[in-house]
């Protein structure tokens, strides 16, 4: 979830951190991440915009992208215990996974200051 900031310090964050990452990495460095943060940039602005679509044609409730549910919760079988508790376990799996990548992540940044160092 988002926090509750107003939109400029919000993008002035994006500025900061953009600047804070330029210091330690090669140009090529700073290409694969950017890249890398396009991607993701991508992929929610694709999501959102198709969640937007379906809303259009009736086949998502509003309340759905109002709220964060995913379509796996809102149109999955009719017992919401039994989705949420699948959305739940999606969710972990999801958790899990990112937390891999972040240490992965940050075992590369390590690595990438011990060949600095030498």
């Amino acid at each position: 979830m988002l926090p509750n900031v107003p939109p400029k310090l919000f993008s002035f964050s994006a500025v900061v951190v953009g600047y804070i990452l330029i210091d330690d990495m090669t140009a090529n460095e700073q290409n694969a991440l950017g890249n890398w943060l396009m991607l993701v940039a991508q992929v929610l602005s694709t999501n959102a915009f198709y969640r937007a679509v379906m809303q259009e044609r009736g086949l998502e409730p509003r309340e759905s992208t109002e709220t964060g549910r995913n379509n796996s919760y809102t149109f999955g079988n009719d017992n919401n215990n039994n989705n949420y508790n699948f959305n739940r376990n999606e969710c972990n799996e999801t958790v899990e996974m990112l937390e891999k990548m972040v240490r992965a992540m940050q075992q590369e940044i390590c690595d990438i200051k011990k060949n600095i160092s030498k």
